[in-house]
């Protein structure tokens, strides 16, 4: 082993401290991957990366205008008209009240592909209705944010559009393929989260005329619409409903992602009839937001592949997988589920490994599809049971209950559909 490779241990041990310490993602693993290729004699390497990384023209156009629309959606409140439409219908019904409420977040997350976005939207809602039919506080939380996986069938998640660039692929090409796989995993979420009911014994039927109530403290965007707007309602899944039309049933449709999401940030102002001003100040200034925070997430994560490869880990490690394909199959598994619940970002674990090891998958007999979206879903799993997660914070403030009663909830779940995910993708 030689001495550059001790060195990469030794920072990337480090890496991992200062980011369990909270500080921020992007400047340690930028720092970590230029001290790296600094101390490996060629600094440039992980400069080269920043550079490479920052003009992805395909990533920078979906991911951005992706969240140019959602915040338009936001400023126009679409967004609670559409999570006040699907909560109406549900009442009184028991036990089933959480499996209901799960599917409907779901529905909701491929709209608010944001964890802590979605979260604050459904949770000032749904919490209440449920522990108003008898469930604890703890497990309403964890049903919100064990609801949230579906957010990978977003053609704006920055997962699906970094892996779609991978294996040459179109982003609505990937989804639809993957799609089965997905779905089948967030039906795994919802049932055994639900179990967890039993494990814990968080539900009791009120006694006839018996009212339990509660609030949850939120903002503005909280308080749904007593009649929501069906038109209102629609604007935050009509990209994806165009996206997916034109990738399956009906080709003559068949766009890009920014051009989906453009229509659906015109029909938004059309059925709102919002000052058009407003709506365009917030859509550019969503697409910066989208520009600094998810692509300079992608960015620092190829400094720090560039500091890997340049100290030579990167080509030791492939050369191992090489011989043993088994491992890159655990690696990519239980890697970025570890880093994130240790980090509470499962993005910043699935691009590590997705820029450090993915682009090499073909060598050691796997697609580089199928071991992306397992990478990425892992570091998504570990983020849902993290006490550090943006999302699980913003759900136990609400509940005013620690992190970690959540977590409890949400980590035999989360571990039972790690240990499947490589059967679910077929890897």
């Amino acid at each position: 082993m030689s001495w550059t490779i001790i060195m990469a241990i030794v920072v990337v041990i480090l890496t991992i401290v200062a980011l369990l310490k909270r500080y921020e993602t992007r400047l340690v693993l930028i720092a970590s991957g230029m001290v790296m290729a600094l101390l490996s004699g060629s600094f440039m390497t992980a400069v080269d990366a920043f550079a490479t990384n920052m003009t992805r023209g395909s990533m920078i156009v979906a991911i951005c205008s992706a969240m140019g629309f959602a915040g338009v959606i936001s400023v126009t409140r679409c967004d609670v008209h559409l999570v006040g439409l699907l909560v109406k219908p549900l009442g009184k019904i028991g036990f089933w009240l959480l499996p209901a409420c799960m599917l409907v977040a779901s529905c909701v997350a491929v709209a608010i592909p944001s964890a802590a976005g979605c979260a604050a939207a459904l949770g000032p809602t749904m919490i209440p209705l449920m522990v108003r039919a008898g469930f604890h506080p703890a497990i309403a939380g964890a049903a919100i944010i064990g609801s949230i996986s579906p957010s990978t069938l977003s053609p704006g998640s920055s997962h699906n559009v970094f892996i779609a660039k991978l294996a040459d692929m179109e982003v609505m090409d990937l989804i639809v393929q993957y799609a089965p796989n997905i779905l089948t995993l967030c039906a795994l979420n919802i049932i055994l989260v639900t179990a967890m009911i039993f494990v814990f014994k968080d539900y009791k039927k009120p006694k006839p005329g018996e009212e339990i109530m509660m609030s949850v403290e939120a903002d503005a965007r909280g308080q749904l619409p007593d009649h929501p707007n069906v038109l209102l309602a629609i604007a935050p899944i009509l990209p994806v409903v165009l996206l997916v039309l034109g990738a399956t049933v009906m080709p003559q449709i068949k766009m890009s992602v920014a051009a989906a999401m453009v229509i659906g940030a015109i029909y938004a102002v059309l059925v709102t009839r919002t000052n058009p001003e407003t709506v365009c100040r917030e859509f550019f200034n969503g697409m910066g937001k989208g520009y600094g925070s998810i692509l300079g997430i992608i960015i620092a994560a190829g400094v720090f592949a560039g500091g890997l490869k340049a100290a030579g880990v990167i080509d030791a490690l492939i050369e191992y997988l090489t011989h043993s394909n088994e491992l890159a199959r655990y690696a990519a598994n239980f890697g970025p589920f570890i880093m994130g619940v240790l980090t509470g970002s499962g993005d910043a674990a699935g691009h590590a490994f997705n820029q450090s090891v993915t682009p090499y998958a073909e060598e050691f007999g796997l697609s580089i599809s199928s071991l992306g979206m397992v990478a990425s879903l892992s570091g998504a799993l570990g983020r849902m049971c993290s006490p550090l997660a943006g999302a699980t914070i913003v759900v136990a403030g609400m509940t005013r209950l620690s992190p970690m009663d959540i977590v409890k909830r949400m980590a035999p779940p989360m571990l039972i559909n790690l240990c499947l995910l490589t059967f679910i993708f077929g890897l």
